[in-house]
């Protein structure tokens, strides 16, 4: 056992391998591909904007938060959830139900105080239309056709009159408000089956697909067992090649530095000898040149010793010439440089020996350690090899055996059966619910209608009364149409006593019936505060510390909450994780690979290698580089050599010499001595284009290719701490020697042990890709999101109850106002309406007259004003 169990430990370590001599392997890339979880797109999109009625909802909202700017009481629900309210007789009697009470009733005093007003005016308001009734009807309250005018009667018309449209306006405003919100909730509700099918559709895809997801996520262990075998089935070429891998990390430094060595002496031998010959082919040059340049100044000398030179015209200028005849001179000087022959012959003696063939015969020797490994440990991996095996065998079998033992197929097919039969029970009832809808649609219509019917009337008298009214007419004597308008206005008033109080009283029931679901449910939904109060210990049940563990996994301790749930889904994740299912089927114990690790590395032995038959570098090699380094190379005078490079052929430009020397001669009488010192400046332009250029041209070469100057400076860094580099060169390789020889077992049974975390590795990639896949992506739970969303959120919130608020703002609006319109229209009647009788009033006095005692019917005398009345005209004649 303590073989095969060393065999997977070599098997394990073959995670890379090398190839020819100088590159490595490279191994295969360890990270597997586990492909795509199959997955299907959700259709429903659980969010709803209700368009430009949008606007009015957030009025309404602004008004309920004016109504209402508590905070969601969480407290206070919980306490009130946990209270037994009237189970034992006196329990409202006691102090702490009494706190609770009282801290109810100060949250909900705006809407305590709001539907009391609105009782109020339920109460009152048919109360004060049926004594208003009763009074006119006794020719009271303005029932009396008798019209008192004052000088003011123009002005408070108008402003009766502005007063009763700008809340008719403001009714008119109201009116549609609640006909916009009545047809937004009846569109909505005819328009939900499609979400309502959509979710549904949703949930049975998250159904159908979490079987095909769970069943690829087994079928993936094949894809790590198939990358495992395939290591254990090349476990010898692998491993060897590891190992050799490992020790390479310090025999190809040393090997690379002994062949990087055999090139330098390639190079040196090649410096020298471009040394020596660039040197010679220099030195005969520069001789030749000092040679000729030495006879053309003894020619000069002589001309200038001739007769003709010391004439009083010839002197100063043979003198100038005569002191310049130095200047001809090489500068450079290579003969004196020394020779690098003795070099060179040790050089060549070093390459008698082939030390770049010794060095790849070291390559070769270290390229075959996978076979030496491989032929070595043939026995141990023949019997470790099975083994391993068996155990990718028996993690594969256990997987398969647990995902049979699950209880998903049946939980599944038991959901499927309950979603057919909820999807059905709703198919069957939606039909009845757009009927309802449909009655409370032709209601809220008929309320609708009630405040139209009184806004016509309303409308109709403003029209007709202020289009017929006369302001030359008396009372007595208004026009039909004006007439018609005052009785329109009463008849608004009429019907307004009629309808407001059963509007109000809607008003009052959908007010406080919208508005706290609005408070107590849509606003903490939004904020998520609602799951907070659902998430309280022992809330829902008294003895369960969370509710929905002890509902789901049977264990109220688990901390499994309503909003971690909500927001998990929310996001799309898994619902393993999201409901913690862990605690009922943990599918990460039967992944954990670590227990199989322990097993194998407790067995595992250290393996005996032997390479020493492995030489780097023999003997002859390392004598090779001490012979080397002491090949005089380091005394060789670099600086001489560098310094006549650099220096110039000759001390001066011969033709900026022979040009001034021609120039001079024109300077002397003409005759024999101008002749001559021309003729040698020819000669000297001769020298420099035949010696002089060449030469340079030479040099100049040598430069360009930077022969000779790199020659030198190649020797020069070569020589530098020569004898230090090679006995590096020489450390270098017995160190690696002695890995090789002494070291070598360590490094396998190191290398095995990594080689087995790399094959454990893979199952622990496959681990944690099961572990994130079934957190992220197998059965995500967005359909249970999004049917909450869809009936809290969309239905109850978006749908029901911002439609419900805005129809009893819109209606709550029209009642309030019509009481100033009631108020308005009652007394612009007054001048609107043919009155039986009139008072008129004098224009100074303030008070009316004495009514005349025939007939008593209250006129004046009309001489007194001026004013033609039949009536009192008759009178009067009769009397």
């Amino acid at each position: 056992m303590a073989g095969e169990l060393c065999l997977l430990l070599v098997l394990l370590l073959c995670g890379r391998t090398i190839s020819e001599v100088q590159p490595l392997y490279q191994p295969p890339s360890e990270a597997l591909d586990f492909g795509f979880v199959p997955a299907k797109m959700y259709d429903t999109s659980a969010y709803h904007e209700p368009g430009t009625i949008g606007i009015l909802f957030r009025i309404v909202h602004a008004f309920l938060y004016l109504v209402q700017p508590n905070y969601f009481p969480q407290d206070l629900i919980r306490k009130l959830a946990q209270q037994s309210f009237g189970s034992v007789p006196g329990d409202y009697q006691k102090p702490e139900n009494v706190v609770l009470t009282l801290q109810a009733i100060y949250y909900e005093i705006g809407f305590i105080v709001s539907a009391a007003l609105g009782i109020l005016f339920i109460l009152l308001l048919p109360l004060v239309g049926l004594c208003f009734c009763l009074c006119r009807c006794c020719d009271n309250c303005g029932g009396e056709m008798h019209q008192r005018q004052k000088k003011n009667a123009d002005c408070q018309r108008g402003c009766f009159a502005t007063v009763l449209f700008v809340a008719a306006l403001i009714i008119s405003i109201g009116v549609l408000f609640a006909y916009a919100a009545n047809q937004h909730l009846t569109s909505q509700v005819r328009g939900a089956r499609k979400l309502v099918n959509s979710n549904f559709k949703d949930l049975q895809v998250f159904l159908n697909n979490t079987p095909g997801q769970i069943d690829y996520l087994v079928n993936q262990y094949n894809t790590t067992k198939k990358k495992a075998l395939s290591d254990l089935n090349n476990v010898g070429p692998l491993l060897g090649s590891r190992v050799q891998e490992q020790l390479g990390k310090e025999v190809r430094p040393a090997l690379d530095a002994a062949l990087t060595m055999a090139g330098a002496i390639r190079e040196t031998k090649e410096a020298l000898e471009n040394v020596s010959v660039s040197v010679e082919v220099l030195q005969e040059g520069t001789e030749r040149l000092h040679d000729n340049l030495t006879e053309v100044k003894g020619h000069l000398f002589n001309t200038l010793n001739d007769t003709a030179c010391t004439a009083t015209q010839a002197a100063s200028t043979c003198t100038v010439i005569r002191n310049s005849l130095d200047q001809l001179n090489i500068n450079a000087n290579f003969s004196k440089l020394p020779g690098v022959s003795a070099q060179l012959v040790k050089v060549n003696d070093v390459l008698k020996t082939d030390l770049s063939s010794l060095v790849q015969k070291g390559y070769a020797a270290f390229n075959n350690t996978p076979d030496l490994v491989i032929n070595q440990t043939k026995n141990i991996l023949a019997a470790a090899v099975p083994y391993i095996k068996s155990v990718l065998e028996a993690i594969g079998s256990n997987i398969t055996a647990f995902t049979k033992m699950l209880p998903i197929h049946k939980i599944l097919a038991d959901f499927t059966v309950y979603l057919t039969q909820s999807e059905a029970y709703v198919q069957d009832y939606f039909p009845l619910v757009e009927q309802y809808d449909f009655y409370r649609w032709l209601c809220c219509l008929i309320l609708c209608s009630m405040v139209i019917l009184i806004l016509v009337f309303y409308y109709l008298g403003l029209l007709c009364g202020t289009c017929g009214y006369d302001k030359n007419a008396t009372p007595t004597t208004r026009g039909c149409i004006s007439n018609t308008g005052g009785n329109f206005l009463m008849a608004g008033v009429g019907f307004s006593f009629l309808f407001s109080w059963a509007l109000m009283l809607v008003v009052v029931v959908t007010f406080l019936t919208g508005g706290n679901v609005e408070k107590l449910v849509c606003e903490p939904f939004e904020d998520r505060t609602l799951f907070k109060v659902l998430d309280s210990p022992y809330l829902l049940n008294r003895h369960w510390k969370y509710y929905l563990s002890g509902i789901i996994l049977k264990n109220p301790n688990i901390n499994l909450t309503f909003e971690k749930v909500y927001s998990d889904c929310k996001e799309n994740k898994g619902i393993y994780a999201t409901l913690h299912l862990e605690n009922l089927f943990n599918i990460y114990e039967i992944l954990n690979v670590s227990m199989y690790a322990e097993e194998v590395s407790l067995k595992i032995k250290h393996i005996n290698i032997n390479l020493s038959n492995i030489v780097l570098l023999d003997e002859t090699g390392k004598e090779n580089l001490l012979n080397f380094s002491s090949s005089g190379i380091n005394e060789i005078n670099f600086a001489a050599y560098l310094s006549e490079i650099n220096k110039s052929v000759t001390k001066v430009d011969l033709l900026s010499f022979a040009n001034d020397l021609e120039a001079r001669a024109d300077q002397l009488p003409k005759g024999a001595l101008e002749n001559a010192l021309k003729g040698h400046a020819n000669s000297i332009r001769m020298i420099h284009n035949q010696q002089v250029v060449p030469l340079e041209q030479a040099m100049k070469y040598v430069r360009a290719r930077s022969t000779l100057n790199q020659s030198i400076r190649l020797l020069q860094k070569t020589a530098l701490e020569l004898s230090v580099k090679v006995r590096n060169v020489i450390s270098a390789v017995d160190a690696a020697q002695f890995l090789i020889n002494n070291n070598a077992s360590l490094v396998v049974v190191q290398e095995t042990k990594k080689y087995m975390d790399t094959i454990i590795g893979y199952f622990e990639q496959y681990a944690d890709w099961v572990k994130e896949s079934i957190t992220m992506e197998v059965a995500t739970c967005k359909p249970i999101a999004n049917v909450i969303d869809t009936a809290v959120d969309i239905f109850l919130c978006s749908y029901l109850t911002d439609s419900l608020n805005a129809f009893w703002f819109g209606l709550g609006g029209c009642s309030v106002f019509l009481i100033p319109a009631i108020i308005s229209a009652v007394k612009l009647a007054k001048f609107y309406r043919r009155m039986d009788t009139e008072d008129v009033y004098d224009d100074v006095e303030t008070m009316p007259m004495k009514n005349l005692e025939n007939g008593n019917n209250g006129y004046h005398k009309e001489q007194l004003y001026g004013i033609h009345n039949p009536v009192m005209t008759s009178s009067v004649e009769q009397w």
